[in-house]
């Protein structure tokens, strides 16, 4: 029942999280054809932020995540989800309609991605860094799969919409099937001042913290990859060769490499202790972003394993933050604390989204993505002084 249920979990994540980035793959069709600027595009990604942002403080302070049924909720999120990414093929991408759809979008997500993770982790049994690693695989792999549609749709940018929004629908179904695990606590009173013990509890701040300095980097990559790599292989290659080439690239980096980051990260953790893979992947993630800069131009084939690398090492930790916040939150509070960070973090990368293009501008791709390396290192300070406080012996079964 545990394999079955988790399998159908996953795959609802990764068909509903397919809206996510569902314009963003598609950029360099919209820009060629309307003549969009890099801010109009970054606003693309931004509104889904803000919506995202919007919904999980609704969630959080309203104790949604935790008074609902996660079933429920799952699927009318996705099914609003869908409905909204599929009006974007009657909208004008050129007008406000557009960001309208992707904040609804965003919103949405706060009943997707964090109450997926308490799903998964009701059936945790020493395995919780594992389970919750798989989730963000399929966030990965579901952020990743508007690329691979683009690659595959022609020029015609609605093929990728209209099939992410049919996926999401399949996967807001698809949560029907899903047995809820042992560990589901009974939902606690309301209480709206229960969300700031996210930040109120120092062991808890200090997770929290290393996931915004994750953040910090992750989404912004993530954005902009496609682009870095549209850029770059139209320098080296033949125009339609570099086009397909780069979606194609894109969806390994972000969706094959992510997931492959995630289960992996999820494993070790579990085997070596939270803090010790979290500040790693932080180490070698952030040095990736130092270094990707100067191989702009390059040989395709160096680029492109460079930044599969880079696209295990980013998120290989992601999991691990909230298997930290769902081992240190009191049990009848996880969905609210998971919901919080999610929160929190998503409001961080709404900056580096919106950044990005002006350091591309300003220092050109050689450098831009150098600005994302901040949050890495601020991220590796919090893990390991958390890795010293007390209450780490509650991490991955007292490996720290």
């Amino acid at each position: 029942m545990k394999s079955r249920s988790l399998a159908m979990l996953v795959i609802a994540v990764v068909l509903v999280l397919a809206l996510w980035f569902s314009t963003t793959a598609v950029v360099p069709s919209l820009v060629a054809t309307y003549g969009l600027d890099g801010g109009r595009v970054a606003w693309f990604t931004s509104a889904v932020q803000i919506g995202f942002v919007t919904g999980t403080l609704i969630s959080a302070f309203l104790g949604l995540a935790d008074r609902l049924d996660p079933r429920r909720f799952f699927m009318i999120s996705a099914l609003i989800a869908a409905a909204a990414n599929a009006a974007l093929l009657v909208a004008d991408p050129r007008s406000d309609w557009v960001l309208l759809c992707r904040f609804v979008t965003g919103a949405c997500m706060a009943g997707v991605y964090p109450i997926g993770m308490k799903m998964a982790a009701s059936w945790a049994d020493r395995d919780l860094g594992l389970l919750i690693g798989i989730m963000v695989g399929a966030l990965s792999l579901g952020s990743g799969a508007p690329h691979l549609f683009n690659a595959f749709g022609g020029v015609d940018w609605r093929f990728a919409v209209g099939i992410g929004s049919a996926a999401a629908v399949l996967g807001a179904l698809l949560i029907n099937l899903m047995d809820i695990g042992p560990n589901l606590k009974p939902s606690p009173p309301f209480e709206p001042s229960a969300a700031l013990t996210a930040f109120r509890e120092p062991a808890l701040r200090l997770a929290n913290l290393g996931y915004l300095g994750h953040m910090w980097e992750l989404y912004a990559m993530w954005a902009w990859i496609g682009v870095f790599l549209d850029a770059s292989f139209h320098l080296t290659l033949a125009t339609e060769t570099a086009t397909f080439w780069a979606r194609t690239v894109t969806f390994g980096v972000v969706g094959i490499a992510g997931a492959i980051g995630c289960v992996g990260g999820g494993l070790f953790a579990d085997k070596w202790g939270r803090t010790t893979l979290t500040a790693g992947a932080m180490a070698i993630s952030g040095s990736c972003a130092l270094v990707v800069g100067f191989l702009f131009g390059g040989n395709p084939w160096v680029l492109t394993i460079f930044c599969f690398v880079w696209g295990i090492t980013i998120v290989a930790d992601s999991a691990q933050f909230s298997s930290s916040v769902t081992e240190l939150a009191p049990p009848e509070r996880i969905g609210t604390m998971l919901t919080m960070q999610t929160c929190t973090g998503f409001l961080v990368t709404m900056m580096t989204i919106q950044l990005l293009p002006l350091v591309i501008d300003a220092w050109t791709w050689r450098y831009a993505f150098a600005v994302l390396a901040i949050g890495p290192l601020w991220g590796v300070i919090a893990m390991l002084r958390l890795r010293a406080h007390p209450d780490a012996v509650k991490l991955a079964n007292g490996r720290r």
